[in-house]
C-alpha cells in the first residue's frame, strides 16, 4: 500500500485535505466519489510505503475513540445517515490511523455489511463491549442511545486514567530526578576524587568508594546491566500473558499498600457500570457478564464474575457469589440484591459506580499526601548519602594537607 495525499471539494463547493492509505490514485478518486467528494488533486507521498509501515505503529488513542463516539452520537442523533456521519467524521479527525479505520468502515458499508460487522473488522480500535453495544442498538433501532452510553462509558474511563496520571506524575518526577543525580555524580564527579586521593595514598570514605563502585560497574557492565533488564521485561510480559501469571500479577496488584484498595475501588466502578450500561442496552444478561469480564481489567474479579454468571445461569442470581469472593464491600452487596428484588438492579449499578468514581477521586486526591512523606523520606536519604560522597572526601583532605 501507499500513503497518497488529496484535495477535493464538497458538495457545498468547500476544499478539504486529507491522506488515504491504498494501492492507486484511481482508488483515492473513487473513495472521494463514495464520500460525495469531487477530486481536485491527488499526489502520492514521498516515501508512502515506509510512511505507512511507521503508520503501523501508530495508535488510536483513548480519547479520540471517545471523541469519535461523542460526535458520532450527536450526528446519529440530528438524524445524518450513518454514511454522511462517518465522512464528516473522517474528516474531522486529526487522527491519521482512526481516519484510514473509518475509511475502510465507510466502503465496508457501502458494500453492504452492517455497521456491526464494519466495526468488528478494526479489533484493536473498538472492543468487544464496543462492537456488541452496537449491535444491540443497530437491533433495536436506537443506535443514537447506545452511542450516548458508550460515550459515557469511555469518558468516565478516560477521566479515571487521566486522574492516575495526575496522581503518580509527581512521584515519577521525583524518582527520575534521583537516579539522574546519582548518574551525573557517578560518572562525572566522584572519579576525580579517586585520582586526588590516590596521589596523597589516603582511603577513600564508605559513601564514596559506594559511589565508585556504582561507577565501576555502569561503565564496564552496563551491556550487562541493559540484557538482564530487558530479559527480565521480556520475562514478565511472557509471564503475565499466561492465564496464571495474569492471575498472579492481578492478585498482587491487590494487596500493595494504598495502591490496592484504589485499583479494587477502580474495578467494582467498572464492574458496575459497565454492567449497569449493557443492561440498559438490552443485551442478555449471560452475555453482559461476560463482556463485563473482559472490560475490568482484573483477573481476579474476572473469576468472580465468572461465578456470578455460573450462579445467574443457574437461577440463583449475583449476590452469594460476590459475597463469597470478601472483594465487593457489603454496600455494593446489599445494592445488588435490592435491585435483583426490585427489578431496578442497572440504576443501582450506575449509582454504585458514580460513588465509587468519587471515592476514587478522593483517593487520588490524596495519594500525593499519603506517599509525600515517604518521597520526601528517599529523597533525604538519596540526598544525604550522595553529600557524603562528596563532602566527606574534601573534609578529608584537608586533614591530610595538615599532616
Amino acid at each position: 500500500m501507499a500513503v497518497f495525499q488529496y484535495k477535493a471539494r464538497d458538495k457545498f463547493g468547500k476544499l478539504v485535505d486529507g491522506q488515504m492509505q491504498v494501492d492507486t490514485e484511481a482508488q483515492v478518486a473513487s473513495q472521494l466519489r463514495t464520500m460525495n467528494y469531487v477530486p481536485v488533486e491527488i499526489t502520492r507521498s514521498r516515501g508512502g510505503s515506509a510512511f505507512g509501515f511507521l503508520d503501523r505503529f501508530k495508535k488510536v488513542k483513548y480519547s479520540d475513540l471517545n471523541m469519535f463516539t461523542r460526535q458520532f452520537y450527536v450526528l446519529q442523533k440530528a438524524g445524518l445517515p450513518i454514511i454522511s456521519a462517518l465522512s464528516a467524521l473522517q474528516e474531522e479527525t486529526s487522527n491519521p490511523v482512526l481516519q484510514e479505520v473509518i475509511a475502510k468502515i465507510i466502503e465496508d458499508i457501502q458494500s453492504g455489511t452492517s455497521l456491526t460487522m464494519a466495526l468488528e473488522r478494526h479489533p484493536k480500535v473498538f472492543d468487544n463491549l464496543y462492537v456488541n453495544m452496537i449491535k444491540s442498538g443497530e437491533a433495536s433501532g436506537t443506535l443514537d442511545d447506545t452511542l450516548q452510553r458508550l460515550a459515557i462509558l469511555g469518558e468516565n474511563e478516560e477521566k479515571v486514567r487521566m486522574r492516575i496520571k495526575s496522581a503518580t506524575r509527581y512521584p515519577v518526577i521525583v524518582v527520575t530526578t534521583i537516579i539522574g543525580a546519582f548518574a551525573v555524580l557517578t560518572t562525572f564527579i566522584v572519579p576525580r576524587f579517586e585520582k586526588l586521593y590516590s596521589q596523597f595514598k589516603a582511603e577513600l570514605p564508605l559513601p564514596t568508594k559506594m559511589l565508585l563502585g556504582a561507577n565501576y560497574i555502569l561503565r564496564h557492565y552496563w551491556w550487562l546491566i541493559a540484557i538482564i533488564i530487558v530479559a527480565s521485561v521480556i520475562a514478565f510480559k511472557k509471564l503475565i500473558a499466561t492465564r496464571a501469571g495474569h492471575l498472579w500479577w492481578d492478585s498482587v496488584k491487590l494487596k500493595v499498600p494504598i495502591f490496592g484498595p484504589m485499583v479494587l475501588k477502580i474495578t467494582i466502578s467498572r464492574f458496575a457500570r459497565i454492567t449497569g450500561t449493557l443492561m440498559a442496552s438490552g443485551i442478555p444478561i449471560l452475555n453482559i457478564l461476560e463482556l463485563t469480564r473482559d472490560g475490568v481489567g482484573n483477573e481476579v474479579v474476572g473469576q468472580v464474575i465468572d461465578r456470578i454468571r455460573r450462579s445467574v445461569n443457574d437461577g440463583k442470581g449475583m449476590v452469594e457469589p460476590m459475597r463469597q469472593s470478601a472483594l465487593f464491600p457489603p454496600v455494593v452487596i446489599q445494592m445488588v440484591k435490592v435491585g435483583e428484588e426490585t427489578g431496578n438492579i442497572q440504576d443501582l449499578l450506575i449509582h454504585i459506580a458514580d460513588y465509587y468514581d468519587e471515592q476514587v477521586e478522593y483517593t487520588l486526591n490524596n495519594m500525593i499526601t499519603l506517599i509525600e512523606p515517604i518521597l520526601i523520606f528517599v529523597l533525604g536519604i538519596g540526598v544525604l548519602f550522595m553529600a557524603l560522597g562528596i563532602f566527606l572526601p574534601v573534609w578529608n583532605l584537608t586533614h591530610v594537607f595538615k599532616k
